[in-house]
């Protein structure tokens, strides 16, 4: 799998992501980083260790180096990407976002002042996406979230266990029946041993987080935070206090069950929910999508939603329609009134599915129950 738009795998090149993995490699006696990519480092202090390596075919990502260093290493052969500094982010991040990140100072500001706020309101500045330095900084932030969510899949706490996506409406309202019918569906899916991963917006896809998030927590404990979340029920008009309960629901419930959120800033005028412990955030809503659906290997389950949900479902159906009958994975609608009558997707996508190989693997079920015990038969 490769999500972060590389053309192919490059075996001979090595990430270098963290201040101890650079220590380690230079005690282990390494002197050629021809292939190192090292990316984000604050390298102030190691200037011997540099000076001692061969650094022609190295790449530097965002760096920040000792007064004059970054000359040398250039007249050296090194290539050096700058850090950015006219951006409210960092290009080159080697991680995922957490959503204390994404909320910093959250307690005491609003959110428009917090770092998920300003970076939407940067994105939309005029002009801002015929600008160079703007879209370059967006695509090469874009790239290192998607090699970032690589690393968290194949080696990180999301490793080893298969993905089920969970779509649906993000107009579901906090203390609705729909919110924790979505609730219950992620708690389900997390207790089955699934990663549930959503859009990371608010209403059923924060509802999903949040079941994931509290797998472990007693059903008291998990009413209680359904009762903390509904005197907020919604993110307007008040993003900050939306985000204060829930973080509130955090605070009480520390050490969730991790699962992931795939938002866009792009949306941006919906905020990340709280509950999805790693964050994969991009520019590009196209490219957040399609990863989306690539890493839902278990399934995905579409809850009530208008638009934006039908849109997804025809979009995993489109990849199971021309997919290998080895890669077609569970199409799952809840809601047969809601998808049979109120937006008719299933007639057309039993339409679709007629003679293909997804046709025994699209379901219409009534409840978040049913969904999980169709996920469970065998493929």
């Amino acid at each position: 799998m490769n999500l972060s738009g590389n053309v192919g795998p490059h075996p001979h090149n090595l990430e270098v992501q963290d201040l101890d993995s650079f220590d380690r490699l230079v005690s282990a006696g390494a002197v050629d980083m021809r292939g190192w990519h090292a990316q984000s480092l604050d390298l102030r202090g190691r200037t011997g260790a540099l000076q001692s390596l061969r650094v022609e075919g190295a790449i530097f990502l965002g760096c920040t180096f000792d007064d004059g260093v970054e000359d040398l290493l250039r007249r050296r052969g090194a290539l050096i990407f700058p850090r950015l500094e006219t951006v409210p982010f960092n290009p080159y991040r080697a991680a995922l976002y957490s959503p204390q990140e994404l909320y910093a100072g959250l307690p005491d500001a609003p959110y428009e002042a917090l770092p998920d706020a300003r970076i939407y309101q940067w994105s939309i500045q005029p002009g801002m996406r015929h600008r160079l330095d703007a879209t370059l900084a967006s695509a090469l932030h874009d790239h290192a979230i998607g090699d970032a969510l690589d690393d968290m899949t194949r080696t990180g706490p999301l490793h080893g266990r298969a993905m089920v996506g969970v779509m649906g409406g993000h107009a579901a309202q906090r203390g609705s029946s729909g919110f924790a019918q979505a609730a219950l569906l992620g708690r389900l899916l997390a207790q089955d041993g699934y990663v549930v991963a959503t859009g990371g917006g608010p209403g059923a896809m924060e509802a999903a987080n949040l079941g994931a998030y509290l797998s472990e927590v007693d059903d008291d404990g998990v009413q209680a935070a359904l009762d903390i979340l509904a005197s907020v029920p919604g993110f307007r008009p008040s993003v900050s206090a939306w985000a204060r309960a829930a973080a509130a629901v955090v605070e009480r419930f520390p050490g969730g069950t991790p699962s992931l959120g795939i938002p866009t800033w792009f949306y941006g005028h919906e905020p990340p929910n709280y509950f999805a412990t790693h964050i994969a955030k991009y520019f590009a809503n196209a490219i957040r999508e399609a990863i989306l659906l690539e890493l839902c290997t278990g399934g995905i389950v579409f809850l009530p939603g208008a638009a934006g949900t039908v849109q997804e479902i025809f979009q995993d159906a489109c990849e199971n329609y021309y997919g290998a009958r080895e890669k077609v994975t569970p199409m799952v609608l809840v809601g047969r009134h809601h998808w049979e009558r109120q937006y008719p997707a299933w007639p057309m996508l039993q339409s679709l599915a007629a003679g293909r190989p997804m046709e025994d693997r699209i379901f219409l079920v009534d409840t978040v129950q049913e969904a999980v015990e169709v996920l469970r038969l065998p493929a």
